[in-house]
């Protein structure tokens, strides 16, 4: 992959997609708040997915696998999340590589805003 191309899939550059996310920039959707912590990982940014990550369920820390290397992201479904939503789940499958081997991570994951920015709550179990 292109290291100027986001990782989230979408085909536009990394400071105009997931990277202004990462600056700061609020997330609009359910989706794309998932797709930029997808990004997130893959760029080794845990504060964004702590800053990200619902008060009810943040860990108190986070530490990245550097060794697994995301290498693309399927989003299969959305439902609801949208800009005038307060709740979202999003389905998806992501693709990495660890000790060279392939391997898929696969959820369906929920979001809720919290202060009027789109929040990560956890997978649906």
């Amino acid at each position: 992959m292109d290291p100027l191309t986001c990782p989230c899939g979408l085909g536009d550059g990394y400071a105009s997609c997931c990277g202004r996310l990462h600056a700061a920039a609020p997330a609009p959707t359910a989706e794309s708040l998932m797709r930029s912590r997808y990004s997130a990982f893959a760029v080794g940014d845990a504060g964004y997915l702590l800053r990200t990550w619902h008060p009810s369920a943040r860990p108190r820390a986070l530490s990245l696998d550097p060794p697994l290397r995301w290498t693309r992201l399927a989003v299969l479904e959305t439902r609801d999340g949208g800009l005038f939503d307060d709740t979202g789940t999003v389905q998806f499958r992501a693709m990495y590589v660890q000790q060279g081997q392939r391997g898929v991570l696969a959820e369906t994951s929920r979001f809720a805003r919290h202060d009027r920015h789109w929040t990560y709550l956890g997978p649906i179990d």
